[in-house]
């Protein structure tokens, strides 16, 4: 698929971290998962008190070691280690898990029973996170430590392209004395980049590039805000722009699930977030970024494709539960350049922000370029031209929440019955609109997630698709059997003014197709009996059956191919998130139709939300003002 990027970007980014030489001072921790037991049968003779066994243990690279660890999983050329360490059993366990990963701890000084090796200790039971036992929160370097580290990063630093400051622990390494030697390293070597990811002192480091949250730079910029407030995009810029004039370096500012911001002195550009339909533990994910802007810097690369690529990596690293994880290449380019990324979610979020098109209900979230030579038009089916099909998520709910609890639906305890419930919803939310075939991948992960049903019990996705299926096919088979009865109207099972737009694009000499996540034969049969299959004159492409095959992307994808079109020619009606966001991609013009389809016309706000943040051009709740509709798009 064509795109603006076309991927060169990508390898490039990856090539120069591939070259470059990064060192990481900071406060080196474990992260130790201790996973618990839930039977609670037996009780400690002396304490009474309930015994909690550990069935299993992890410990990886924690603070500046996980730091390290992402850019040994990147791929860099060489990263050295340069801090403290305890004489103790940690201690011992860092330096190997470091050296393990080909990096070079001579910089990683062991400073006997005056330091104790920081470890942040993570009781697990189940997949909740229990109070944290943290050691080494009572360091303080002494003044012979702090000489020995400094005489260790000046040696580092001459042969570095970059330098990582991390700060995370308050009484760990980077005191503020240590801080103003630090900066005095890095203005002695103006050819090295310094990068700072300071949790406390940020603002007293000199001639660095930021690496920070929102909130950390409303601080920063004088304008704090409470941790359970929202730092709007807007906000954030203004910090971005404040921090980066003040310093006069690049400033990286992270969002979480909303993406980055990156900005120097001239403009600030923001890198969009990335739909992730998984689970996610955002833990590590602020290493993974400075790791990745680090490297990327430090091969001679510029600030914005550093920002892509850590967003990247970042999006990679959340997928990975119950771990500090880090993002390899591979991880990274199976993303790819052009990922799916969630546009405007301030403008999702709030609806008083919406423009629209004179006093029509179609809302502009980003102007068309005007005019446009729609010659192909893509529709989605299920909620865009069809209600056939509505209510299938009161279907898959309960046939997803009888598949994870298996033996204990009956009797599973509140709780657990409205986790696994609230699990589900937020699922079916996510993934609207893709195959049905994936959703029910993503179920057997469930499945074996809550560990109600015993493995061999598990079905395949194929398995699970067969149930869903039936109990479908059981409503819209009614919903048939009334139509070929005479009992309902086929326009009963149409959103509000589909069927003329159709006929209208058709007589302006627009081809049309019908794509849908749907079977192809359903899909067609479905399309025949609301009468208006033949206005696609064949051009009808349903699922096959196979997960590797979207059936959207294949239908945009063979349209560009075949006719050899540019964007400008293809309009695509959706609304789903995927159609929508190939369109975008291939640079179409991306029209959501945020219908309820209870009512098959009007305005469904949630559907608004998911559609805006897939990256639509315009939005209508139906076709009811198809004029409107097909003016405001540029088509005279």
């Amino acid at each position: 698929m064509a795109s603006d990027t076309q991927g060169a970007w990508l390898d490039e980014a990856l090539a120069r971290a591939a070259r470059a030489r990064v060192v990481v001072l900071g406060d080196f921790a474990i992260d130790a998962y201790w996973l618990i037991d839930p039977d609670q049968t037996e009780c400690s003779v002396e304490t009474h008190l309930s015994v909690r066994k550990v069935r299993r243990q992890r410990y990886s690279l924690g603070g500046a070691g996980n730091v390290v660890a992402n850019l040994a999983a990147l791929g860099v050329r060489s990263v050295s280690a340069v801090g403290l360490i305890g004489d103790d059993l940690f201690g011992g366990l860092m330096r190997k898990m470091l050296e393990d990963l080909g990096v070079s701890t001579a910089g990683l000084l062991c400073w006997g029973d005056d330091w104790q090796t920081p470890v942040f200790s993570k009781p697990c039971l189940g997949d909740e996170e229990l109070n944290r036992i943290d050691f080494g929160a009572f360091n303080w370097p002494e003044s012979r430590a702090q000489e020995a580290v400094i005489a260790q990063l000046e040696q580092a630093a001459q042969s570095a392209d970059a330098v990582i400051l991390n700060q995370q622990i308050p009484s760990g390494l980077s005191t503020p004395e240590m801080i103003e030697r630090i900066n005095q390293i890095a203005a002695a070597h103006p050819r090295c980049r310094f990068i700072v990811d300071s949790r406390d002192r940020a603002e007293l480091y000199r001639g660095a590039i930021l690496k920070l949250n929102a909130h950390e730079a409303a601080r920063l910029a004088g304008q704090p805000r409470a941790l359970d407030e929202r730092v709007p995009c807007e906000a954030a810029r203004r910090f971005a722009t404040t921090l980066a004039e003040r310093t006069g370096q690049a400033v990286f500012v992270t969002r979480g699930e909303n993406g980055l911001l990156v900005a120097d002195a001239d403009e600030v550009e923001e890198i969009p977030g990335i739909q992730v339909i998984e689970r996610t533990d955002p833990v590590g994910a602020g290493d993974t970024a400075v790791s990745a802007v680090a490297a990327v810097l430090g091969g001679g690369g510029n600030p914005r494709d550093a920002a892509r690529l850590a967003n990247i990596a970042a999006s990679v690293t959340v997928r990975k539960l119950l771990t500090t994880g880090t993002a390899g290449p591979q991880e990274i380019r199976d993303i790819g350049p052009n990922p799916d990324y969630v546009y405007l979610p301030e403008l999702a979020d709030d609806p008083r922000r919406a423009s629209y098109a004179g006093d029509s209900e179609i809302e502009i979230v980003r102007e068309p370029a005007s005019p446009r030579n729609i010659r192909h038009a893509i529709f989605d089916h299920d909620g865009t031209i069809s209600t056939l099909r509505q209510g299938w998520e009161g279907v898959m709910e309960p046939v997803m929440v009888h598949a994870i609890l298996g033996p204990r639906y009956q009797d599973a305890d509140e709780a657990l019955y409205h986790k696994v419930l609230d699990q589900v919803r937020r699922f079916i939310d996510k993934t609207t609109g893709v195959q049905t075939l994936v959703q029910m991948a993503a179920l057997v992960e469930l499945v074996r997630q809550f560990g109600c049903v015993p493995a061999g019990d598990i079905l395949d996705m194929h398995g699970y698709k067969e149930l869903y299926n039936r109990r479908l096919m059981e409503m819209v088979g009614s919903r048939l059997d009334k139509l070929r009865r005479g009992e309902l109207d086929a326009g009963d099972f149409q959103i509000k003014g589909a069927l003329g737009m159709l006929e209208e694009l058709r007589r302006r000499g627009v081809k049309l197709y019908l794509a849908s996540g749907t079977d192809q034969v359903d899909l067609a049969t479905e399309a025949s009996a609301l009468g208006y299959a033949n206005l696609f004159e064949g051009r009808i492409f349903g699922a096959v059956g196979d997960i590797k095959v979207e059936a959207k992307r294949v239908v945009l994808e063979g349209i560009l191919r075949t006719h050899g079109l540019g964007g400008a020619e293809l309009a695509t009606f959706g609304d789903g998130p995927v159609e929508i966001r190939l369109t975008r991609k291939c640079g179409g013009l991306a029209v959501g139709i945020a219908s309820d389809e209870v009512r098959r016309f009007g305005p469904n706000p949630v559907k608004r939300a998911r559609l805006i943040r897939a990256g639509a051009d315009l939005i209508a709740p139906d076709f009811s003002q198809a004029g409107q509709i097909l003016s405001t798009m540029g088509m005279k």
